[in-house]
């Protein structure tokens, strides 16, 4: 089978980087004024950016996933708030090669190529029981209407539509797991900038809440989870590609700070800060670590497009492949956050006090890559690599959040 050409990563460049450039600008002064990025948002659906991934012969731009994971990291370096914002868009896209029959892509790509951002509603607050989802979609009459409350719904004031795990109750009261596309401004939807995080406090990260959301049929998805899948690794590595970007950022201020810096300590090595060679370690410390965390991002994205590319061909996906795949990905993740995390805090050794200022706001680096690190507890994957190493076990590919029962 012949597959359609992905455009040039240049020619990607030339679109898309003097949007990152401008939405540069005005990152720190969103961040002083905790102003919603709308208008950051409105530039990148303009250029068509939400429709990166979608093949060229469904009207999209036909990007491979290597070169969709570059531009995220120049994205997050501009501000990180953003490839998070439409990480749940991009899944979501991902989630429909991967997992959901493709005589049902075309009105979704359609959407995304004529400008649309889907955002999530997934995860629920409380002590229900671990695999267990409250939000229902229930039949009433002739109409299936939606219940329930989510939290952690990053990107949901920037979407047109929502991407809501539900439990599909059955007339027999049966259930099953399914993926209900609402849009936003539906009656009975309700967003709210709750997210009180002390770091990516832009990512609209806060409580959705569905009451009596009637829902079209031909909007609920299957969402079975079943067997090993490329998509654990998808959403993960969003996350390190922002902190990747991240680490960019830290290494562009640090530069910046240093080459416009006069004041000399007495006992310093240089006439000038950046004449320090003490300083100059510094600088290539920071640099060094954004080339890495960069470098591992690819690394994984390789194995993604090898995934993708298989899929894109009609051929299968070895269960091995995504095995692999799956455990570069934990790999990654335990390198990259605490890289990006000493990155950010050596960054305050080039400039004493004076790195201090507010109007700098450098500390933002350190609360945004914390809080992105916090994401999927690195803990656990660092233990999933280890017992697959002593013990031949595979990692998972599903898991949830809940209390246990036992």
């Amino acid at each position: 089978m012949t597959l359609p050409a992905t455009p040039s990563s240049a020619a990607l460049a030339r679109r898309f980087r003097p949007i990152f450039d401008r939405i540069a600008e005005g990152a720190l002064q969103r961040e002083n004024d905790r102003a919603l990025a709308y208008e950051a948002v409105g530039w990148l659906r303009q250029a068509g950016f939400g429709a990166l991934r979608v093949p060229v012969a469904a009207g999209g731009l036909g990007a491979s996933v290597e070169q969709f994971f570059d531009l995220l990291v120049e994205l997050g370096e501009a501000d990180s708030n953003l490839p998070q914002v439409l990480r749940a868009h991009f899944g979501f896209i991902e989630r429909l090669f991967a997992e959901v029959d493709p005589g049902l892509h075309g009105p979704w790509l359609r959407r995304a190529v004529d400008g649309s951002i889907f955002g999530n509603a997934t995860t629920e607050l409380g002590h229900g029981a671990l695999g267990t989802l409250q939000t229902t979609l229930r039949r009433e009459g002739s109409d299936w209407l939606l219940e329930g409350d989510k939290f952690y719904s990053t990107g949901t004031l920037y979407a047109d539509w929502i991407g809501v795990a539900a439990q599909r109750v059955a007339d027999d009261g049966a259930g099953e797991r399914v993926l209900v596309l609402v849009p936003a401004d539906a009656v009975g939807v309700e967003r709210l900038d709750d997210w009180r995080g002390f770091g990516q406090r832009l990512s609209a990260s806060g409580t959705t809440r569905f009451r009596g959301v009637r829902v079209d049929p031909a909007h609920v998805l299957p969402s079975a989870r079943v067997g090993p899948t490329p998509m654990t690794a998808f959403f993960q590595l969003v996350h390190l590609a922002t902190l990747a970007g991240i680490a960019r950022a830290i290494e562009r201020d640090a530069v910046a700070f240093v080459q416009a810096r006069k004041r000399v300590y007495s006992h310093g090595s240089g006439n000038t800060p950046r004449e320090d060679p003490l300083v100059q370690q510094l600088i290539g410390q920071l640099a060094s670590a954004a080339f890495c965390a960069s470098a591992t991002v690819r690394a994984v994205a390789a194995g993604l497009g090898d995934i993708d590319r298989l899929r894109a061909a009609g051929e299968p996906v070895p269960e091995q492949t995504l095995i692999d795949v799956e455990l570069r990905m934990a790999k990654a993740q335990v390198v990259i956050g605490d890289a990006v995390l000493q990155s950010a805090t050596r960054l305050f050794d080039v400039g004493g006090a004076s790195a201090l200022q507010e109007d700098l706001r450098l500390d933002r680096h350190w609360r945004n890559a914390r809080t992105l690190a916090s994401h999927n507890p690195v803990i656990y994957k660092a233990r999933v690599v280890g017992d697959h190493a002593l013990n031949g076990i595979d990692p998972t590919f599903y898991w949830t959040v809940g209390a246990n029962a036992s």
